[in-house]
């Protein structure tokens, strides 16, 4: 992926760096087909390389002396700087797409840390994979989980770390256009909607998907992949499907989905990539995931 490596820190902060504070702009319906009908619940945080949407860790989980950002190395510099410039880009075109549909955008900042982070949602771990807390509109990555992709879940690349990204990022969107507030009263009236194939966790997920694809398609126009871009994102996506990482631990249990299957991030991840419009990422309509 082609990218500014002398692109300023942006959106990218180091772990212990104040959070900014407030709820920010929510988008409402109408707008260039930028909102849809979401009925949605929270998800829980699993271990296991996958990512999620917390709203409250286990507060028991301290987070220990000497965590901290990277880099370390002239690797983890590259990797760094290329987080920063990937996580500017990604919000520039939702920033364009939300003006595009009359509504203000408050960008997320892009937390990065090693082995433990404390967030507005409480303290976390690596063990959490790369997450999106809606309290304090952070997204948190422990850049160590893009070697576990590469060398352990067999997603390599840039672009692959690209998805991660604006994965993350599309779940902030789903926070500024009222997904969050909607989910914990779903949650409160009914706990069990959330998990199994065509659960509301698992919809949640696919759309983020869909929205990192959307990103992906704006790469694309501004011609900034290079060959074999798409098809590293796509693995990616195939990578952190429920079906693969429960296959990996010897049992597969759909009942227990909360992300979907590696086909479904496929389609959802490849279908906003070809579309380039969130009005296609409606995954909360029956029979669409």
């Amino acid at each position: 992926m082609k990218w500014n490596r002398v692109q300023g820190p942006g959106d990218m902060v180091d772990a212990g760096a104040p959070a900014r504070r407030g709820r920010g702009a929510a988008i409402g319906g109408g707008g260039a087909g930028l909102a849809v009908v979401i009925v949605v619940v929270l998800l829980q945080v699993l271990s296991g390389g996958k990512f999620d949407v917390p709203m409250e860790f286990d507060q028991n989980v301290a987070a220990e002396p000497g965590t901290g950002a990277y880099p370390d190395t002239p690797e983890d510099d590259e990797l760094a700087q290329f987080t920063g410039a990937v996580a500017v880009d990604v919000q520039d075109v939702w920033a364009r797409l939300f003006a595009e549909a009359g509504q203000p955008y408050t960008r997320a900042q892009v937390v990065r840390f090693r082995q433990a982070v404390e967030t507005g949602c409480g303290a976390a771990t690596s063990a959490s994979g790369p997450f999106y807390c809606p309290v304090d509109q952070r997204v948190y990555l422990d850049m160590s989980f893009y070697r576990q992709m590469r060398d352990e879940l067999g997603a390599a690349g840039d672009f692959a770390w690209a998805y991660v990204i604006a994965h993350e990022i599309g779940h902030h969107v789903q926070n500024l256009t009222g997904v969050f507030e909607s989910t914990r009263r779903i949650e409160a009236e009914n706990p069990s909607a959330g998990p199994g194939p065509q659960g509301l966790s698992v919809r949640t997920e696919l759309q983020a998907d869909c929205y990192a694809g959307v990103w992906g398609h704006a790469a694309a126009q501004n011609g900034q992949l290079e060959e074999g871009d798409l098809e590293e994102g796509l693995a990616a996506a195939e990578a952190v499907g429920d079906d693969r990482l429960q296959s990996r631990a010897g049992t597969v249990r759909p009942d227990s989905f909360t992300h979907g299957t590696s086909a479904q991030r496929r389609q959802w991840f490849l279908g906003g990539f070809q579309s380039g419009a969130p009005g296609e990422c409606d995954t909360f309509s029956p029979g669409e995931v």
